[in-house]
């Protein structure tokens, strides 16, 4: 079972020195790669609903300070040699692709190969409006961008017109270094999101309130999986793990569904600082179940 944590684009990891410091403390202490956010902004106020939570709202608010997660990534990359390097989720329906896939294949690049691309299709309306981004077909749109991520990164000339992206007469050099490509991570569990995990993603990126609920999401996800003829081994499953709450247990729950990778806090682990609680864990859990 492989091991991450999630955020380090926030916080403690503001300070680009601690961020460096710790960076290179995880990557000592054997944790398998490293995750961001993303948002641009958050509203002061705001209509929409966040799916994740049961107050509809985000733990954090307008004044709250976050970096860029491929900016954060580019900086721990230059200062780690292997640890891999996640999106937690990035919102590809708010991006350029073109602009999306040249950052993340130059990043992979640089890294020798470490990049994973976590995505979803975004929920904050008031959010696309501050971007002049269309919040309507964002389903439709993130379909059209993953297509044209893969094909960007093929190094092959494109020819591509759909009803949001026209790309003809070039290519997008360098390639990734991972073949085929970066691999995308598919964010989020609505029915379309699962439909869209199996059809065009290499992982899913589980974020539930408890077990139970990730029973019913894994439970949905094998069934679409059969529908659309899709061995789901073919998936790396990536989840979020409370350990606070669900202990070693929850992992085992984790284990038996075949989930690959469980992404902690630091903060939610209630061991203390960042350094200490990244220590105390590798210490206590780390080393028993890698």
């Amino acid at each position: 079972m492989k091991v991450g944590i999630v955020p380090i684009n926030s916080g403690t990891f503001l300070d680009p020195g601690e961020l460096v410091r710790l960076a290179q403390l995880f990557e000592r202490l054997g944790y398998e790669s490293l995750w961001t956010f993303e948002h641009v902004i958050i509203p002061n106020r705001y209509e929409s609903k966040y799916p994740y939570s049961p107050t509809g709202k985000l733990a954090m608010d307008g004044d709250t300070a976050f970096v860029d997660p491929l900016v954060a990534l580019s900086f721990v990359a230059a200062a780690t040699q292997h640890l891999r390097l996640g999106t937690g989720i990035n919102i590809l329906t708010q991006a350029n692709p073109l602009y999306l896939a040249k950052q993340v294949s130059s990043i992979d690049h640089l890294s020798g190969g470490r990049m994973m691309l976590g995505v979803g299709v975004g929920w904050l309306a008031e959010e696309f409006a501050a971007l002049g981004v269309p919040f309507d077909r964002r389903g439709e749109r993130g379909d059209a961008y993953l297509d044209a991520l893969r094909a960007a990164w093929s190094g092959e000339p494109l020819d591509l017109a759909n009803d949001f992206v026209t790309w003809q007469g070039f290519r997008m050099l360098p390639r990734p270094v991972q073949e085929p490509g970066v691999p995308l991570i598919i964010g989020g569990t609505s029915d379309p999101a699962i439909r869209r995990v199996v059809a065009r993603g290499d992982g899913w990126y589980i974020i539930h309130k408890d077990l139970d609920e990730f029973a019913d999401h894994m439970a949905r996800l094998r069934a679409e999986c059969e529908r659309q003829g899709r061995d789901i081994t073919e998936l790396e499953l990536t989840a979020y793990w409370n350990h606070h709450r669900e202990g070693l247990e929850g992992l085992e729950t984790y284990r038996r569904a075949g989930i690959d990778r469980v992404l902690v806090n630091l903060a939610a682990l209630r061991m203390g600082p960042p350094d200490e609680a990244a220590s105390r864990f590798a210490e206590d859990v780390l080393t028993q179940i890698t």
